[in-house]
Order: structure tokens, then C-alpha cells, then sequence
């Protein structure tokens, strides 16, 4: 058994097990500035002029500059303006100037100063198409939450023009290494802003958001085994979960936020539990002679998705979240031969995974509706897929010139983007939900 162990967890390098010294290498990056780099782009663009907000040199950001990036990274969007020159924000623009100019809609915007550090930031958008105002938005804002209004106002924008819900203001988890410092780190939506969340001098792994986006979950090796820890991140108080004998492991949420799934060997092989999120209420459920790791809710909260190589290779599994013995275990995944790490969309039609192809680890999605699958990406390592909240996109570690970076790529395949923080690895990446 330990032998299979061992060939499970140095093949995938994802599934989560009594190995520490394989979680050691698992773990992450350095502190720095956050580069984005659009790798693809989607196949028909909505072309959108920005301009330049009035009086925008009073702050300490570029509000404009800001908006223009969330949107360009969106995959929907082809900024049209990407100069300095400022539209009047009072009154109707010329709608047939900026149709001749290649534009379908328009944002304008102004900055007024209301006092020392505080501004009050205005911004209108046009459809030049139907030569007619959406509306805009008018907020208050301290000069140190600029970054959050501008991507307050690119999600305006995605969802007058195109009807749903945008994820610039959300946030990032993800594990950095500085030296031989771990850090966990929260960052804007775009990888910039970065606030660390957990220093150790021992590996930090698995962060994983509650469903109100106000903690995080994760493990820790600070007392030399993995222990899962809930962090405030408000406060930064946070409790130890769970410290059983053995390894603790892959935390998961419940879409209400009252228990968590996680992976336990404190019985011998790794098995699945629930527990309640103030550490109470163990319950075991998974009760196999192999390793069943890396629990996921589905988006209702009435199953979870697992890996376990109880067939011989890891696949994906299903079964009740009141444990196997409920309704048995269902086999969801069969395309391919090794397969870990399950993710599901927020509105449950999907289900992302890593999968073995010839000894590369690749991203793929699959339809749990139809079956298929197919590639996200032609990568060789990637790992710990994460959906957005919209689930439009899928946050995932891959290497780029034997380093690890942070990539996203949307769920047709056809926009991608890598962010990255020169000379450092980054990896074990969780994408929050939205914070209403």
C-alpha cells in the first residue's frame, strides 16, 4: 500500500497524502509585483473606447488604466481608446463620430476631490450602437480603495453590456515563497494588490474560500505536520480545524458554509470527513481499503466529488455528502487513464480536473450533463484548477519557463492569460466568490 501511495502522489503531484515531504515540494512563490500577460484572446471582440477620466491626475492610480485592463483580460473586450484624451462626462456624445471611430459603446468618466484623501468617482457608458445611455455609477471612495472602484466600474460595465455578472472585484488566494518564508496571500482579482494573510516558515497549502468570501481555509506545516486551519481574515484570528494524527488535508467548503469536507489518515489510509466549520462534528465518510482525497461540495451541497484510486488508477468520484454509504459511489470521470484534483462550476454543469496525458498534466473540463470533455490547455503541469464565481473562467498553476505561474483561461479555451511575479514560483491557487 505505501509503495502505491508513493507512485500516486510523485505522478500527479496534486493528490494530497500521507507524504509530507511531497507536500513540501508542493508548495510557493515570492513577494513582488504581479505581471499580466493575455496569452489569447476570444474570437469576436466587443469594441469599447474608454477615455481618459477628467481630473483623473488627482489620484494616486489610474482609475481609466484599470478598467481598461479588467476589460481587455475579460476575453470580451477590445479597448478602441487607449490614449489620454478626455470625453466631456456631461451631457450625449456624438454617436455617429464614435460609430466612424470603430466604437460600440463608450465610457467617460470624471474625478471630483471631496476633501484631503477623498474623491467621488463618476462614470457614464454609452451604447453607440443604439445611440442611447446605460447609466453609470457614482461612488465614494478613499484614495486607498481606488483599485476597488475601478473594478467595481468594469463589472457595471460587463454586466449592462452583456448581462451577467463580472469578477474584477473578487479576490485571489494563493501561496508565495520568499526565500524559505511561505506566504499566503489575498490579492485583487488581477493578481495586484497583494495583502499576506500567513507567514510560516514551513510549506502552506490548499487555500480554500468560504462561500461569503470573509475566510479562508488552508494547511499549515508550522508544527511540523499538516494541520487544516480556518483563518478571519478581517482579524486574521483563526482556529486549528482540524489536527488529528497523521495528515489533514484538502479542505473543502459547503455552499452554506457550515461544515467542510477534508481528507484525514488518521485511521490508517486517507479517507474522507465533514466537519463543522468550529471543528466539531467529525464525521467519517468514505470508508475504502485506498486513498479517497480532495473533496469538493457540489454547487446544491448534496454530493461530493472526490479522487480515489479505489480502480485501480486516481479518477474522479461522486457520491452523497452524507458520506458513500447513502447512496453508493458513482465513477464520473473516464477519458482518461489518471485524473485528480475535481473542481466544480458554480452552477454545477461543470466539473474541471487535471489530467495524465503521456506524462503531462493538463487542464480539462467536462460537461456533466453530456459527458465530454475536452483540454483548457496544451500545458504539461498544470495543477489546482479553481473556478471563478461568474464560472466563466478556470484559475490554475502551470510553468512557464520551468516556473510556476498563475494562468487563467476561460471555459471555451479560447481566452488565456498568465500572471506571474518574476523570479518567483506561484502555485496553489483558489479563486473567491462573489462579496455581495
Amino acid at each position: 500500500m505505501l509503495q502505491l501511495i508513493k507512485r500516486i502522489v510523485l505522478k500527479s503531484q496534486l493528490l494530497i497524502t500521507a507524504l509530507s515531504a511531497v507536500l513540501i515540494c508542493a508548495s510557493t512563490p515570492a513577494l513582488a509585483q504581479m505581471n499580466i500577460e493575455i496569452t489569447g484572446v476570444g474570437q469576436s471582440l466587443y469594441p469599447i473606447a474608454v477615455m481618459r477620466f477628467k481630473d483623473e491626475q488627482k489620484l494616486p492610480i489610474s482609475i481609466t488604466e484599470i478598467i481598461r485592463q479588467d476589460l481587455a483580460r475579460s476575453g470580451y473586450f477590445k479597448n478602441t481608446e487607449n490614449g489620454n484624451a478626455v470625453e466631456n462626462d456631461e451631457g450625449t456624445p456624438n454617436y455617429k463620430s464614435w460609430a466612424a471611430r470603430g466604437a460600440d459603446a463608450l465610457v467617460v468618466g470624471s474625478v471630483v476631490q471631496s476633501g484631503g484623501s477623498q474623491f467621488e468617482i463618476q462614470y457614464k457608458l454609452f451604447d453607440i450602437r443604439k445611440s442611447e445611455s446605460l447609466g453609470g455609477l457614482k461612488l465614494n471612495s478613499s484614495a486607498d480603495n481606488l483599485r476597488a472602484v475601478a473594478h467595481k466600474i468594469a463589472d457595471d460595465i460587463i454586466l449592462k453590456l452583456l448581462g451577467e455578472r463580472g469578477v474584477f472585484s473578487t479576490r485571489l488566494s494563493y501561496v508565495i515563497k520568499d526565500g524559505k518564508r511561505y506566504r499566503l496571500v489575498i490579492s485583487d482579482a488581477d493578481g495586484q494588490n497583494i495583502r499576506n494573510a500567513m507567514n510560516s516558515g514551513e510549506p502552506i497549502i490548499s487555500p480554500s474560500w468560504s462561500p461569503d468570501g470573509k475566510k479562508v481555509a488552508y494547511v499549515s506545516f508550522e508544527d511540523r505536520k499538516p494541520v487544516i486551519y480556518v483563518h478571519e481574515l478581517a482579524t486574521g484570528r483563526r482556529i486549528a480545524l482540524s489536527n488529528q494524527k497523521g495528515n489533514n488535508s484538502a479542505p473543502a467548503w459547503s455552499p452554506d458554509g457550515k461544515r467542510l469536507a477534508i481528507s484525514l489518515s488518521k485511521d490508517g489510509n486517507t479517507q474522507i470527513y465533514s466537519i463543522n466549520a468550529d471543528g466539531t462534528g467529525l464525521q467519517r465518510l468514505t470508508r475504502s481499503y485506498t486513498i479517497d482525497t480532495e473533496p469538493q461540495y457540489s454547487a446544491d451541497g448534496r454530493y461530493i466529488y472526490f479522487t480515489s484510486d479505489r480502480g485501480g488508477n486516481p479518477q474522479i468520484y461522486r457520491m452523497s455528502a452524507e458520506g458513500e454509504q447513502a447512496e453508493g459511489v458513482k465513477r464520473v470521470t473516464f477519458k482518461q487513464g489518471f485524473v485528480t484534483s475535481p473542481r466544480i462550476s458554480p452552477d454545477g454543469k461543470f466539473l474541471a480536473y487535471i489530467a495524465n496525458i503521456g506524462g503531462a498534466y493538463r487542464l480539462y473540463i467536462l460537461n456533466l450533463a453530456t459527458g465530454d470533455a475536452q483540454a483548457l490547455t496544451d500545458g504539461t503541469s498544470d495543477e489546482s484548477p479553481s473556478f471563478a464565481a461568474n464560472g466563466r473562467y478556470v484559475l490554475y498553476s502551470t510553468k512557464v519557463n520551468s516556473k510556476r505561474v498563475l494562468a487563467a483561461v476561460s471555459v471555451d479555451g479560447n481566452s488565456k492569460q498568465v500572471l506571474s511575479i518574476p523570479g518567483s514560483d506561484v502555485r496553489q491557487p483558489s479563486w473567491g466568490p462573489f462579496m455581495d
